[in-house]
């Protein structure tokens, strides 16, 4: 992998289009994955948000979801905003039936924690490793993290819920970055991907 790498968006549902925008102003090439072979041309991935339970179910009518997994288990970096924090999750607390998750990170994960869609907020969030002045965050039928593994580092909190942690190369918010013109989320997760050069590949 070169300076710039190639980082794919899983475009099953969600706001796809604003994660590729905000890869590319983080100088990364950004891609649509909706297939294996395409998975397969990527050096990291980000879970946009949308409905989680949709997304598993896409996910396994596409053949995405083991070679997904695989690919996380074997390090490539992820990063999942609100329904890819789900995504991430290796336990939903209360899923909906035959919802499956691609895992990556020990934590334990409430669905719609912060309400529904007609309480979605702004708030500035401190997000460890981002310098200068805080992350505006926007949740919208927003998760958040009830507990978490001793291996899992959390990097913000929001009214005493976790909304934002890393476990080595996966990376998840609560919010959704991608909706506001501050993609500095997007250059840790293009940072991380840059440092992980060689591994994450079957």
């Amino acid at each position: 992998m070169n300076d710039t790498p190639v980082i794919g968006v899983l475009a099953l549902q969600g706001d796809v289009r604003e994660h590729l925008i905000a890869l590319a102003s983080a100088d990364a090439v950004a891609r649509p994955v909706r297939r294996p072979e395409e998975l397969a041309e990527v050096d990291g991935l980000v879970i946009p948000g949308g409905e989680s339970t949709t997304i598993s179910k896409l996910a396994v009518l596409f053949g995405l979801m083991e070679p997904l997994r695989a690919r996380v288990r074997a390090g490539m970096p992820v990063y999942g905003s609100c329904a890819g924090m789900i995504m991430l999750a290796d336990k939903i607390l209360d899923p909906r039936s035959e919802q499956e998750t691609f895992g990556g990170i020990d934590m334990i994960v409430r669905r719609n924690a912060f309400g529904r869609q007609n309480e979605s907020f702004e708030a500035a969030v401190d997000i460890a490793g981002i310098d200068g002045d805080p992350v505006e965050g926007v949740f919208i039928r927003a998760p958040w993290v009830e507990s978490v593994g001793a291996r899992v580092e959390v990097l913000a909190e929001h009214e005493g819920h976790i909304v934002a942690v890393r476990q080595g190369s996966a990376l998840a918010t609560s919010f959704h970055p991608e909706l506001t013109g501050d993609h500095r989320v997007h250059e840790l997760f293009v940072g991380m991907v840059r440092g992980n050069a060689g591994a994450g590949s079957l």
